[in-house]
């Protein structure tokens, strides 16, 4: 069995997340990554995707939408934009952003941000993603 290691996943308006792992995989901007207890010291910018933990006791999987992982041999930290636990997704929220930046991706002009709807679109994919 892995050795566990402190994980906390931050936000601007609480700490999301706070506990023991024995892995955390995650999407940073190079890709995905797996984490585990005495990982090489790295710190590398988060991409929006799901976030694993696991636990002793199982899996939890949670949605994150950019910000930055640091990861020290005993302990890593996520400082995200924003972190959602599935029950905390509105579905139809979700699907309506979804819609809305495919639609600008689709018939974009030249006012229209296209990485902006790309990154609008990622996260509602994450999601969705996440809530199924």
């Amino acid at each position: 069995m892995a050795e566990n290691f402190q994980l906390q996943i931050i936000t601007p308006d609480r700490i999301f997340y706070e506990g023991e792992a024995s892995m955390v995989e995650f999407t940073s901007v190079d890709g995905e990554m797996g984490v585990y207890k005495h990982h090489i010291p790295l710190t590398t910018v988060l991409a929006p995707g799901v976030v694993t933990i696991t636990e002793d006791n199982g899996k939890k999987e949670a949605a994150v939408h950019a910000g930055f992982v640091q990861i020290l041999g005993e302990k890593v930290t996520f400082l995200a934009e924003v972190a959602e636990w599935p029950d905390e997704i509105d579905v139809t929220r979700a699907q309506e952003a979804k819609a809305r930046a495919e639609e600008r991706l689709r018939n974009h002009s030249a006012e229209v941000d296209v990485a902006r709807a790309e990154m609008a679109l990622r996260r509602a994919l994450v999601r969705l993603d996440v809530k199924q």
